[in-house]
């Protein structure tokens, strides 16, 4: 499920004394939804979207969410990036279609680091390869797959730590067939490099991030062709999974922000 909004997220002494991840150098990660929180809630039914190569961009800070109470607006940064991702998870390997993710951070009035999720946007990206399926009363026929990343409901960007689900789309797979549906996928992202400030006005820095140790688990919610589908993506794939993550990203102080 979608955390709220306004979830702030607190990190511990110990957290507060390792070096960030993502602050300054690749501080925003929303990965990315879809980054709206997820793309809606599983529903049953038929659908399918046609795969798209670009997702929503990344412009203004429409997706800024609101500070927690008492804290000072001038310190607390919104932030926004986007991402496109290669993904190797099973036998799945392919370059994910943009995400923009969006959060904020700041301290909190009792001087720990604190974190608000905004959203994510994402769109699906085409499979290479095809699906033997049937639907009732239908022949067999071969069927296109694409895949969508979405928000998994945690996340901490001073440590790089992101969960993300994995949402299947085809004309005879259901709404809710999805990789990660009971527990979505925690990536523990490195870096692979310094940051690049690509420019100081506006704020814009370019990083490079990687994950090569988790876990991919089955898809859930996919009707008949739930074995089929596992079993064409290579799932469940406990190891020699590997997302890499080149990001850009900019930010914005409260204080600058419109008013809305």
């Amino acid at each position: 499920m979608v955390i709220s909004r306004l979830l702030v997220m607190l990190n511990t002494t110990a957290d507060r004394s390792r070096s960030p991840l993502f602050r300054r150098a690749a501080v925003t990660f929303a990965g990315v939804a879809a980054l709206t929180g997820l793309a809606g809630a599983y529903t049953p039914g038929l659908a399918y979207a046609e795969p798209t190569s670009i997702a929503r961009s990344a412009v203004g800070f429409s997706d800024c969410p609101a500070l927690p109470t008492g804290v000072d607006p001038a310190r607390w940064r919104c932030e926004v990036h986007t991402a496109a991702p290669q993904l190797t998870m099973g036998k799945v390997n392919v370059s994910l279609a943009p995400i923009t993710m969006t959060h904020a951070e700041g301290p909190l009035p009792d001087g720990t680091n604190g974190q608000v999720w905004g959203a994510m946007h994402s769109a699906p990206t085409a499979i290479p390869g095809s699906l033997a399926g049937t639907a009732t009363g239908e022949p067999s026929r071969r069927l296109r797959l694409a895949i969508q990343p979405e928000y998994g409901g945690r996340s901490d960007f001073y440590t790089g730590q992101l969960s993300l689900r994995f949402r299947l789309l085809s004309p005879l797979l259901p709404h809710g067939c999805t990789i990660g549906a009971s527990a979505p996928l925690d990536f523990r992202l490195k870096r692979s490099g310094p940051s690049q400030w690509l420019s100081e006005n506006p704020p814009l820095i370019k990083f490079s991030a990687y994950d090569d140790t988790f876990t991919a688990p089955a898809a859930e919610h996919c009707g008949p062709l739930t074995g089929p589908v596992n079993r064409r993506l290579g799932l469940p794939a406990p190891s020699g999974n590997v997302m890499a993550y080149d990001a850009t990203y900019t930010f914005r102080t409260y204080d600058q922000l419109p008013a809305d």
